[in-house]
């Protein structure tokens, strides 16, 4: 945990990044037993934006954090080597990589904070300067800006998360459109999210599963993958696999063969001559992740997830279970004043960094209003 405050100004919780070794602290007894009763009142089929958790079953982050740490934690260098590599093939298979390591292990039984409306968070690691901003409450809507001008690299993502309550399981199916840009190669990739399984009964689990679809027009390659969960009763045969297969979008025709699991060792097998290549090593990437630092103080806006969430995430990590109540309900409640403001004025929320636009279809078109992500006051250590 990294804590930064100023005479007894603003205040700045950062914790450790979620790695490819995350696992779940029992912070009460029976902790399965306390996660159904919840949902006690709940229908199956219900879904859960609305839910809210106790800080007991937090950790010391929002979800826009995490969010973030998915792109600015581990996989820069893989992000680099994105627009180096000279035919359109290797390009590929790099952003399929990078792809994967954005992809982390989730701890059962504890769940980040859910953001609040405007809620930011800006970092920076080495020449990648990383912006979210919560552009909706409900539906609970975040928005990534990202940019990289030594390696002509832009990043443009939105998530919206719905999960829903299935007896003995909840799915969260994450929308949103995901896009990776090598501006150098006029190339952009656009990709989904798997979906986030987690199971209470027979066998408690968290699991990434579904399909995962990666195109990039400019070159016609695209690749379908299948991400695959323990299971149903906890046998680890199939745990956390992803296979699938990279193509010309025109002709169908298979270049190449997807296999390994994504937390361990992912192999790329080219099918002209068999030659097998490790594209991710979750371990190289993942291990040693730093905890981003408090650079410039009087930088942090007041929006900040780091500085909102810094009380509650103090708490937590004392174990202050009623400060932590305290300190959520404060948060809240500023949120719900701030919009009966607003509310009685008439005016309606606009996001600052963003435009975020509802679809016919559903989803959600976040853009970025500025070209390019400023360096921010928080930064990932060398």
């Amino acid at each position: 945990m990294v804590g930064c405050n100023a005479g007894g100004g603003m205040k700045v919780v950062l914790t450790k990044p979620l790695s490819s070794d995350v696992e779940s602290e029992d912070r009460a007894p029976n902790v399965l037993h306390r996660i159904l009763s919840l949902f006690n009142n709940v229908r199956s089929g219900s879904d859960l934006t609305v839910f809210r958790l106790p800080p007991l079953f937090n950790f010391p982050k929002s979800h826009i954090q995490c969010y973030g740490e998915a792109v600015y934690c581990g996989g820069s260098e893989l992000l680099s080597r994105c627009s180096r590599a000279d035919s359109s093939l290797d390009r590929f298979t790099s952003v399929l990589a990078w792809s994967i390591s954005t992809i982390r292990p989730v701890a059962f039984g504890v769940a980040p904070y859910n953001p609040i409306l405007g809620e930011t968070h800006h970092v920076s690691t080495g020449s990648l300067n990383v912006l979210l901003e919560q552009v909706s409450h409900h539906p609970p809507v975040s928005a990534l800006h990202a940019t990289d001008e030594k390696e002509s690299v832009e990043i443009i993502w939105s998530q919206h998360a719905i999960p829903k309550f299935h007896g003995a399981s909840v799915e969260t199916d994450v929308r949103g459109k995901r896009q990776l840009k090598l501006l150098s190669r006029g190339e952009t990739y656009e990709m989904n999210s798997p979906k986030l399984l987690i199971r209470f009964l027979p066998v408690p689990g968290v699991h990434w599963v579904g399909n995962v679809r990666i195109r990039c027009q400019e070159s016609g390659l695209e690749a379908q993958l299948c991400l695959g969960a323990t299971s149903f009763l906890g046998l680890r045969r199939n745990s956390r696999s992803i296979k699938g297969n990279i193509y010309e979008t025109s002709t169908m025709k298979t270049l190449a063969e997807v296999n390994g699991q994504w937390d361990r060792i992912v192999k790329v097998k080219d099918i002209n001559n068999g030659k097998e290549t490790v594209i991710y090593n979750a371990k190289e990437v993942l291990s040693g992740l730093k905890t981003p630092i408090v650079k410039d103080l009087e930088g942090v806006w007041p929006s900040e997830s780091a500085a909102v969430w810094s009380e509650l995430s103090q708490a937590i990590l004392s174990k202050d279970w009623d400060k932590a109540r305290e300190a959520k309900k404060d948060v809240e409640e500023n949120q719900r004043e701030l919009s009966r403001e607003q509310e009685s004025r008439g005016e309606a929320w606009v996001p600052k960094h963003f435009t975020a636009t509802y679809t016919k279809d559903g989803d959600w078109e976040c853009s970025p209003i500025q070209s390019l992500v400023p360096p921010a006051p928080i930064v990932v250590p060398p």
